[in-house]
């Protein structure tokens, strides 16, 4: 009886060798980039979150008071701003020390920043809030310091860390340099706040950050 085999072709074992060694190079090259990009994703989602919960509060408030804007509608002291806050918002916790945040922030360049607030709120989404009421000599009403992941790191402000500004018109934008006019600003003067605050590492301020978010349509991309 006659066995008839069939020759097939496989790969050697320095084939194999050379492939894997191939892929863990271009693994190298982009898995860290696909790492970076996708944090940078997770951030900007959890600051819009937040940004629409904001929205939607201040909105809510101002029609439940049947006024013309936030101030009218009640928000005239800080007291009433925390009073707004807790009404409107999911809060897990509330502090008035440092227990809500991480224990140190820097800027972009890797200089330390100062986010004490008043108090600061944990929504029930995982970041952390703190503002302060701003008189009328100001043009905004509330500065946020927003933390999109709570205590944990990076810490670093334009990352998980942004200054949002309530202004008494109804927007919710940043701050411009000059710290004058009423929002929504153009995206020169973002741009502008962004590249002297947030993108200059011997800054003593931060903002910027979100109003760059803003002009790139909610991507982060520097």
């Amino acid at each position: 009886m006659k066995h008839h085999y069939v020759k097939t072709k496989g790969f050697t074992l320095a084939e194999v060798l050379v492939t894997l060694g191939i892929i863990g190079v271009v693994s190298a090259m982009t898995v860290p980039t696909l790492m970076q990009n996708y944090q940078r994703k997770s951030y900007v989602t959890q600051l819009h979150k937040v940004y629409n919960e904001l929205q939607q509060g201040l909105l809510q408030f101002q029609t439940d008071n049947n006024a013309i804007n936030y101030r009218e509608a009640g928000i005239n002291s800080q007291e009433a701003a925390e009073a707004f806050f807790e009404k409107y918002f999911k809060i897990v916790q509330k502090c008035t020390d440092d227990s809500c945040v991480g224990d140190s922030y820097t800027n972009m360049g890797g200089h330390s920043i100062n986010v004490e607030r008043p108090v600061y709120y944990v929504l029930a989404n995982g970041a952390s809030v703190g503002f302060a009421y701003a008189d009328r000599s100001i043009n905004f009403l509330l500065m946020l310091y927003v933390d999109v992941n709570g205590k944990k790191g990076p810490n670093i402000a334009g990352r998980d860390m942004f200054a949002v500004y309530v202004y008494n018109n109804g927007y919710i934008d940043d701050e411009t340099v000059s710290g004058t006019g009423m929002p929504p600003f153009s995206k020169e003067e973002r741009e502008k706040a962004f590249e002297e605050k947030c993108n200059d590492a011997t800054a003593t301020n931060w903002y910027g950050c979100f109003g760059k978010i803003l002009n790139d349509n909610w991507e982060m991309t520097y």
